[in-house]
């Protein structure tokens, strides 16, 4: 097995000062899109082959999971609450699409969803707690199509008003981040792309969406948001792109203090951006002085 070099989402940053990456070398050929950081100890990430990867001392040592059964799964997302406890999103057509829990550390898993429905293609999953949770996939018969497990194991469709698609809009399955939960029950917010950019919020565990157009890169099927990270209810950034022109920075970057209704928009310090993250000691002055941390 070849030894490769693992950064946890490699940092693009803009105008920072004190920034430290260490390189981390972890045995195994797996690449990583799904990353949850419980505290400065526990990391998990998820990838390609069923693979799940954890530390609970800082990086020093990385341990290696193989999910069973699913060698041919890719998880673009992870939702990790301690050392022990996390959920796994698996992305693809039909069955690929899956969702397993382990509450001990890896050690097994339970497979609480597999998605029967030809027509959907799930993208991330989001959490309040480690019993509750909601899931989003790309648009079935015209609707983005949610489900949620409501505090416990058995993963249920939600009706959801709200929820309708344009023709060829989608939700991005690029790092696990087109869908967050905010505050500590009801909230979530979940942005698009493809033919419209879109910030759709809810306040009612995904049984309503409000739909917000917003004016980031869109109109093709590579273009538009990719990717959403807050502080509480109302501070966030938006990132996004085009992966058919990964280089192209224009309009793919915003800033919200409502939670996504109104948007201050950037073009932003690279091109294509697939995740973003907030660093939450220096968010307040950074964003005063119009200087940006992010993470891609």
């Amino acid at each position: 097995m070849q030894l490769v070099k693992f950064v946890v989402f490699v940092g693009i940053f803009a105008t920072i000062t004190n920034a430290q990456w260490v390189k981390q070398t972890v045995n195994t050929t797996a690449s990583f899109r799904g990353l949850s950081v419980v505290n400065e100890k526990v990391i998990w990430a998820s990838g390609t082959g069923g693979t799940v990867i954890r530390t609970i001392d800082g990086g020093k040592k990385w341990d290696v999971i193989q999910v069973p059964d699913a060698a041919k799964l890719d998880f673009r997302d992870i939702e990790a609450f301690d050392a022990e406890t996390a959920y796994i999103l698996s992305i693809g057509n039909g069955e690929s699409s899956r969702i397993y829990k382990t509450t001990d550390g890896g050690t097994t898993w339970k497979l609480e969803f597999k998605n029967t429905n030809e027509k959907a293609f799930f993208d991330a999953i989001a959490c309040w707690d480690n019993f509750s949770c909601l899931a989003m996939s790309d648009p079935v018969d015209g609707k983005y199509l949610f489900i949620r497990n409501y505090g416990g194991s058995k993963w249920e469709a939600i009706e959801s008003d709200g929820s309708t698609a344009e023709k060829d809009q989608a939700a991005f399955a690029a790092s696990g981040s087109c869908l967050i939960t905010t505050g500590t029950h009801h909230p979530a917010i979940a942005v698009t792309g493809g033919t419209k950019s879109e910030v759709l919020t809810t306040n009612d565990n995904g049984r309503s969406w409000n739909r917000s157009a917003t004016p980031l890169i869109s109109g093709t099927s590579g273009s538009g948001i990719f990717s959403i990270a807050m502080i509480g209810k109302n501070n966030g950034v938006i990132v996004g792109g085009n992966y058919e022109k990964p280089n192209e920075a224009k309009d793919n970057l915003a800033f919200t203090t409502d939670g996504g209704k109104d948007l201050e928009t950037r073009d932003g310090p690279i091109g294509l951006s697939l995740g973003c993250g907030i660093h939450r000691q220096e968010y307040a002055y950074r964003r005063r002085h119009k200087r940006h941390r992010l993470i891609a």
